[in-house]
C-alpha cells in the first residue's frame, strides 16, 4: 500500500532533483510506480515534463500516486495500468496504452520487483519461482516490449532496476541474488543486442534505500538499521532522491555514450570487504 510518508518523498524528490531539458515530454513507463524507488523516480520524471505511464499490481496506490503527481505538477499527464509485470497480456496493454496517449515509450524504467529472505534449505518451490517470475520474466517481458517498439524507432532507453545483491551475495537471499545477477547479465546482453539500433539499456544496482518499505521491517524487527548503517562505508542509507537522480541521469541526453552497464550506488557497500 502506497503510504503518506512515500508521497511526501515524491513530492520532495521532484522538488530538489536536477532537471534535464531532453527528458520534458518524453514518454516515460515505470513498473512498479506506485510506491518505493519507482514512486521516486516517477516524481523526478515528473519534475522533468516527462510523459507517465504507471504499471503497478496496486490499483489504490496508483490512483492516489496519480492524483497526488497531478497536485504538485498540474501540468503532468499520467496514465496508470494496473497488472503484473509477470503477465504478458497486462505487459502489452500498459505498453498500448502508453502508445495511444503519448505516441510511443521513449524511456521504460523496469523497477518492479520483490525481495525473499530466507535460508536457502527452507525456501519453498513456489516462493523460488514468485521472485523469478517478478524480480526475472518481469523485467524480460517489460525490456522485450520497450525493445521491439523502440528498434523501430531507432531510439531509446531502458532501465533495469538490479540491486548490489545482484553484484554480491549475502546469505538467505538464494533467489533474490539470482534473480539480481540475472537482470544485471540480461541488461548487457539487450545492450549489445539493440546497440545498433539506437537503445540503450542499463542497469541500476542500488544498495539499502530509505523508503517506507525499510521503515516498515525495522519497525517488524527484520532488519537492524544500525547494523546497515554501521556496515556501509558512508555511514547512512541511501535516500529515493538520489537513486532517481541516477535514473534521470542515464535516461538523459548527457549519457548518450553509457550503455551495458550496472551503475552501484551502495555508499560503498560492495567495495567495503571488511566486516
Amino acid at each position: 500500500m502506497t503510504t503518506s510518508i512515500q508521497v511526501e518523498q515524491a513530492a520532495d524528490v521532484a522538488a530538489e532533483c536536477v532537471r534535464y531539458p531532453s527528458l520534458k515530454g518524453k514518454s516515460v513507463l515505470i513498473t512498479g510506480g506506485a510506491s518505493g524507488i519507482g514512486l521516486a523516480v516517477a516524481g523526478a520524471f515528473a519534475a522533468n515534463e516527462a510523459h507517465l505511464t504507471l504499471l503497478d499490481i496496486n490499483a489504490e496506490g496508483l490512483a492516489r500516486v496519480s492524483r497526488e503527481l497531478k497536485s504538485t505538477h498540474p501540468g503532468v499527464a499520467i496514465e496508470t495500468a494496473c497488472g503484473s509485470t509477470a503477465d504478458e497480456a497486462a505487459v502489452e496493454r500498459a505498453f498500448a496504452q502508453a502508445e495511444t496517449r503519448f505516441g510511443g515509450i521513449d524511456v521504460l524504467l523496469n523497477n518492479a520487483g520483490i525481495a525473499s529472505n530466507k535460508p536457502t534449505l527452507d525456501l519453498p518451490l513456489d516462493e523460488w519461482r514468485r521472485v523469478v517470475d517478478i524480480n526475472l520474466t518481469g523485467v524480460f517481458l517489460c525490456a522485450q516490449a520497450a525493445g521491439r517498439r523502440m528498434t523501430r524507432k531507432g531510439r531509446g532507453v531502458i532501465l533495469n532496476t538490479a540491486s548490489m545483491f545482484g553484484i554480491v551475495a549475502a546469505p538467505n537471499r538464494a533467489a533474490y541474488c539470482a534473480t539480481k545477477a540475472a537482470v544485471v547479465s540480461l541488461t548487457k546482453v539487450l545492450a549489445v543486442e539493440w546497440a545498433p539500433f539506437g537503445v540503450r539499456v542499463n542497469a541500476l544496482a542500488p544498495g539499502y534505500v530509505g523508503t517506507a518499505l525499510i521503515e516498515e521491517l525495522v519497525r517488524a524487527g527484520r532488519l537492524d538499521l544500525a547494523t546497515l548503517k554501521n556496515r556501509t562505508p558512508l555511514g547512512r542509507l541511501a535516500k529515493p532522491l538520489e537513486i532517481a537522480q541516477l535514473a534521470l541521469f542515464l535516461a538523459s541526453d548527457q549519457a548518450a555514450y553509457i550503455t551495458g552497464q550496472a551503475l552501484v550506488a551502495d555508499g560503498g557497500w560492495t567495495a567495503n570487504g571488511y566486516m
